[in-house]
């Protein structure tokens, strides 16, 4: 009896947030995450038309390295949202109309921190497609043979 209760449950759970979701999902379409490749992304940021920013943690980091001329700020901060921000605003000189490009492991915390600065009033965000180590999009930085540095800060 109680795993038809359990079972219960998670359907009615399911269902419940089917509803509150589903009609969210134009909201969600409207707001795609603009994105750039990990090729596009390193030839901007060594031109100097694009800020990079790898929004890993330190142990991914240390682990890989960061993409060459990225600036490491973890998007779980310990400042919380609040503190990224700052963070990320400090980088660009209060200037939110900076071309930015976030990237991470596989493309969806960068898709995270792109939406958070959107929302934030940042007008030029984009999320590095792919990120450091691939994802279905495609082989990602590293294993395209893209320039990775030494974290100096970790």
């Amino acid at each position: 009896m109680s795993i038809a209760l359990s079972l219960t449950r998670r359907r009615t759970l399911l269902a419940a947030a089917a509803a509150i979701l589903l009609p969210l999902g134009p909201v969600f379409a409207q707001q795609a995450v603009p994105e750039i490749t990990p090729a596009e992304a390193q030839a901007q940021a060594k031109a100097g038309k694009i800020t990079l920013i790898d929004v890993r943690t330190p142990d991914e980091w240390r682990e890989t390295g960061v993409a060459a001329g990225a600036t490491p700020i973890n998007l779980y901060h310990p400042g919380g949202a609040e503190g990224f921000v700052k963070e990320v605003v400090a980088k660009v000189g209060g200037k939110r109309d900076t071309p930015i490009a976030f990237i991470c492991r596989s493309g969806n915390r960068s898709g995270q921190a792109q939406r958070l600065l959107a929302a934030q009033g940042f007008t030029n965000v984009f999320s590095v497609r792919e990120g450091m180590s691939g994802s279905a999009a495609g082989p990602g930085w590293i294993r395209s043979g893209l320039p990775v540095e030494t974290c100096k800060t970790c």
